[in-house]
């Protein structure tokens, strides 16, 4: 059976969660399951970052922290979830802090296990046209590239050339949220 990975960009499938599906409660292994159908999804790769502490945090970056230090944990223990995390970091004092390390990170991920022959099928969940040379690279090695993406609120944008790139494109729906929400007993 053919094996596929998927590649997560957390802040953007964060955004697309809540802009366009109003925050629900996700199981990423369902979520990630559903989006490999017919392959065996060897492993999903979950990029992000924790959110910046203060020198004094405030009692809302405490909690934003925790909430995020408990979410990672959740990631860590479910099944063939791995979870690499950047930094953030404030390029000017007023300005809303960067996401570092997370494009190369995940670029390096994807073309490494393509050219290693380890995955057919890449599945990743972005937007951002940064990724267009590793897709690249991962096509010359053969394995098919899908791109999940929304467009569904002005605040979530899947870039065209990122999608041009993509042997195939699909549509976050509302249908595949629902399959992947979290049941609780």
């Amino acid at each position: 059976m053919a094996k596929a990975a998927v590649f997560i960009d957390g802040g953007y499938f964060r955004r697309v969660l809540k802009d366009v599906f109003n925050e629900p409660v996700i199981d990423y292994s369902r979520f990630c399951d559903k989006m490999c159908e017919d392959t065996e999804r060897l492993r999903t790769y979950y990029y992000d970052c924790m959110p910046l502490l203060s020198n004094n945090p405030t009692e809302d970056e405490k909690r934003r922290y925790r909430g995020m230090q408990k979410f990672v944990n959740y990631l860590q223990m479910s099944p063939r979830i791995s979870v690499r995390l950047g930094r953030l970091q404030k390029v000017a004092a007023n300005a809303k802090p960067k996401q570092k390390g997370i494009d190369v990170m995940m670029s390096v991920e994807l073309v490494r296990m393509s050219w290693d022959h380890q995955i057919e099928k890449a599945i990743l969940v972005t937007g951002d046209s940064d990724f267009v040379p590793a897709v690249k690279a991962a096509k010359e090695a053969g394995v098919v590239t899908i791109a999940y993406y929304s467009r569904g609120a002005p605040t979530v944008y899947a870039h065209d050339e990122l999608l041009r790139e993509c042997d195939e494109k699909v549509e976050i729906t509302a249908e595949l949220v629902e399959a992947a929400r979290a049941r609780f007993s």
